[in-house]
């Protein structure tokens, strides 16, 4: 049987940074330096009017074919994250199949979650190679969130930005990815939320947990999810641990989905983990939601922070309310472009 791997990672955004000064100059009543403070965001990339996920998306994966040397035609399937599609239909992953120059002898499908898919994208892919119908799985994530915020909502204008990340998985002989857990509970729908554009009348559609206060698409309860992910995610962090038979000190990173400084800090504090092992990477991006982790990844891989042999733990929660992890054990030699044998 053959297992999944994590293997080489490309990051995109947009060539628009809407910086804190930016947004000071704009709104000079906004308190930006607090602002900062409690997301630890500092500047967010934009798509352009015209930019979509699926074009961010193809960049990331056209940098992860010409710097890895990777031939399109060596995909046997092509998963794609996002909440924010070209359209209704088709699915954008079969139009992006087309632009990528990928074999029409794949599988193409979109996922619709947000700051748990990676992790279920992971989990996807294993499955896959698993059972034998692919041995190179593509998982392209990429969001444009600003898209549903208006320019006036100081909550979410200052948290999200957009951005993609594409991610190759690579059939190898040992497991690398294990200890898989998942929950979601749609009680908490109507703390995350974009109700316009879907089939459901106006009329019907879900309502925001509490009064909307800026006239954005995007309705979010910051402090609902917050009470949500600190209840969450530390039971989660111990199914995963129980599943995979390993005590928190077999753990070198806790790899956590990238919401705001505040959140973080208040499960770091509930976890009992030192800044060494809960890193944090929001000043130069924001929150790009199903980005955040691979994001993570690429940055850690970069400064030598993640090594081959190294387990972390991969956390994603949020929207929905949907939360997943796993264990993973880092196998990708970034500086030799290869796979090393997994312990």
């Amino acid at each position: 049987m053959k297992y999944a791997a994590i293997g080489p990672i490309a990051i995109h955004y947009p060539e628009k940074v809407e910086t804190n000064e930016d947004l000071q100059r704009a709104y000079p009543a906004w308190d930006m330096d607090t602002i900062y403070e409690k997301t630890g965001i500092a500047a967010r990339y934009i798509a352009a009017p015209d930019e979509c996920a699926s074009d961010l998306g193809v960049a990331a994966a056209q940098k992860l074919f010409a710097h890895y040397g990777i031939d399109p035609q060596s995909i046997d399937f092509l998963l794609f994250c996002t909440q924010t599609p070209d359209y209704p239909l088709p699915t954008t992953a079969c139009l992006m199949q087309t632009r990528l120059g990928l074999p029409t002898s794949i599988g193409a499908l979109d996922f619709n979650l947000g700051c748990s898919g990676y992790v279920y994208g992971l989990a996807l892919a294993d499955g896959l190679i698993r059972q034998g119908s692919c041995r190179r799985v593509l998982l392209i994530t990429a969001e444009t969130y600003s898209k549903y915020i208006d320019p006036s909502d100081r909550s979410l204008r200052t948290i999200f930005g957009d951005g993609a990340a594409a991610t190759l998985i690579d059939a190898v002989d040992a497991p690398t990815l294990w200890g898989f857990k998942y929950g979601t509970d749609g009680e908490g729908a109507d703390t995350l939320l974009v109700t316009d554009g879907g089939a459901r009348p106006a009329k019907d559609a879900i309502h925001p947990r509490h009064r909307k206060r800026w006239p954005s698409s995007l309705y979010m309860d910051g402090p609902s999810l917050i009470s949500f992910s600190v209840a969450q995610v530390p039971k989660l962090i111990d199914a995963i641990l129980a599943a995979a038979q390993l005590e928190d000190t077999a753990i070198d990173l806790y790899l956590l989905h990238q919401a705001t400084k505040k959140m973080l800090e208040q499960l770091q504090l509930r976890l009992g983990i030192g800044d060494e092992r809960l890193p944090l990477l929001l000043e130069h991006c924001g929150n790009t939601v199903s980005s955040t982790i691979p994001i993570l990844i690429d940055h850690l891989r970069r400064g030598g922070r993640l090594r081959p042999a190294m387990r972390s733990l991969l956390v994603g929660f949020g929207v929905g309310w949907s939360w997943s992890g796993c264990v993973w054990e880092e196998t990708w030699d970034d500086s030799r472009s290869s796979f090393v044998a997994s312990s």
